[in-house]
């Protein structure tokens, strides 16, 4: 059938090209270029999605967000604990009121917490219940049970509710949040490009990797804790994979708080001096390995009686009437407030008496579980640390007294007692001797903490099947 002019088909049917606009000349360039750019996203996003390169590639960019983002989440909460006190830390000045509240007096110590509930608890119940809690527990769920995927909105809520709850007063860390904050960014940018689910699960363990390495300096602490607690399977593609995330993550922290050692605060010099020390160690370790235990079991009984006093009413209300027991605590002994790396490098100089460091101790084991049950959000790593570090202190006390110079000094058996601890409460012993010796930048104690973290282990396994992180999802049916 003969054409009619240029265009058009005999009838009349114009043929020009869909999107284009009839009578400007190049409109149909355009729009040629931009289908012909379309087989190229879609070869890039095959690529991602299948090949192992494609894969490295996604971990760095999840590496340089959860650095990004670890270094925001330090800064606001930094932020919030000014607006409500004056300071960017607080709680190691004892009874000190709030510089920008001075009317208040010391009833600050009620009110804020109140305060930053009435905040936090209706943000977490109107846009992500899941950023309530710990975090971590949550990140494994959604690994266990929903193939990585974490709504992507979970990062602000999880940052901002966590930065308000530690800010107000709340007794937790910051790792849980920021292993929640890293890996809801790894989740969402693999549900974009829409990879598989074990690649998909490696992903979200590269985010929790890349929070961890970011906030405590420590890249190999980040590696371990993505694949031994978060991961939980080995293989060689997921390690490296992990590997590149941490690394990437910690080089931009570096950039922003500089490169030496977390708990740089701690006493210089710590060594182990006699052999005959390591039987210290292990009696040190096995007391370490109960506290830990007691510390799991105390924040879910503390949980479940929360949960049974507040029965069916409001949520979004539980974390500002809650936080009036919370303020009371916190009035009581203040140097549970927030995080406590203040009041713990101060603790290991000695500057605490023997009775003041068990108290503070057992404190923070209820003051971290009284948060997190009344609807807060933090996480339980620095926690362990303060416990550890603090009874492990206590201990050295003890044995200075007993044995004298001839013990060593006390401030080590508070280093091996935070390894020891945290890893019978997660039953991550790798975790935990990473953390140690790259948080203190001190790899003369790795012996002295490797036996520790071992008959931690062991004490573990033997007394308790859940851990503070898994009895969550036990409680679940996910084993």
């Amino acid at each position: 059938m003969a054409s009619g002019p240029a265009g058009c088909t005999a009838g009349g049917t114009s043929r020009t090209t869909a999107g284009a606009v009839p009578g400007q000349p190049g409109s149909a360039a355009v729009t040629g270029t931009s289908l012909a750019a379309r087989p190229w996203i879609g070869r890039a996003g095959g690529w991602l999605r299948g090949s192992r390169p494609g894969l490295f590639v996604m971990a760095l960019l999840v590496g340089a967000g959860s650095g990004f983002g670890a270094i925001a989440f330090r800064y606001l909460i930094y932020g919030f604990t000014w607006l409500a006190t004056g300071h960017a830390e607080f709680g190691q000045q004892g009874h000190v009121g709030s510089a920008h509240l001075p009317w208040l007096g010391l009833g600050f110590f009620v009110v804020i917490p109140v305060i930053g509930g009435l905040i936090y608890g209706p943000l977490i119940y109107r846009y992500a219940r899941e950023a309530r809690g710990h975090g971590v527990p949550e990140v494994m769920i959604a690994v266990a049970e929903n193939g990585g995927r974490i709504r992507p909105q979970v990062s602000v809520v999880k940052a901002v509710a966590s930065a308000l709850c530690i800010g107000a007063g709340g007794s937790v860390g910051r790792e849980g949040p920021i292993v929640q904050i890293g890996s809801a960014l790894a989740s969402g940018l693999g549900q974009w490009v829409r990879i598989p689910e074990n690649r998909l699960r490696i992903l979200v363990a590269c985010g929790a990797a890349g929070g961890i390495a970011a906030t405590f300096n420590a890249p190999v602490t980040g590696v371990f804790f993505g694949v031994e607690l978060i991961l939980r399977e080995f293989s060689v593609e997921a390690i490296f994979t992990v590997m590149l995330a941490s690394m990437v993550a910690d080089v931009i922290s570096e950039l922003f708080v500089g490169g030496g050692p977390f708990l740089a605060g701690f006493p210089p010099g710590i060594a182990l001096h006699h052999a005959r020390n390591y039987l210290l160690v292990a009696l040190l370790a096995v007391l370490a390995a109960l506290t830990g235990l007691a510390f799991k079991t105390i924040l879910y009984k503390i949980e479940d009686i929360c949960d049974r006093l507040w029965k069916n009413r409001p949520e979004w209300a539980r974390p500002a009437v809650g936080g009036i027991v919370l303020g009371l605590l916190l009035l009581a002994l203040p140097q549970m407030y927030g995080v406590g790396y203040p009041v713990m490098y101060k603790a290991v100089s000695g500057g605490y008496l023997l009775w003041f460091l068990i108290v503070l101790a057992a404190a923070k084991m209820v003051a971290t579980s009284l948060t997190i049950g009344i609807g807060g959000s933090g996480g339980v790593f620095a926690p362990s640390l303060f416990i550890g570090a603090t009874s492990g202190m206590a201990f050295g006390e003890i044995a200075d007294h007993l044995l004298g110079p001839a013990a060593g000094q006390p401030a080590l058996y508070a280093v091996v007692a935070m390894g020891a601890v945290f890893t019978a409460a997660a039953r991550a012993p790798l975790t935990s001797l990473a953390s140690v010796v790259e948080m203190t930048g001190d790899y003369t104690l790795t012996l002295p903490v490797m036996l520790a973290v071992a008959i931690a282990t062991a004490v573990s396994r033997a007394l308790s099947y859940g851990t503070i992180y898994t009895t969550k999802l036990l409680r679940r049916g996910t084993d």
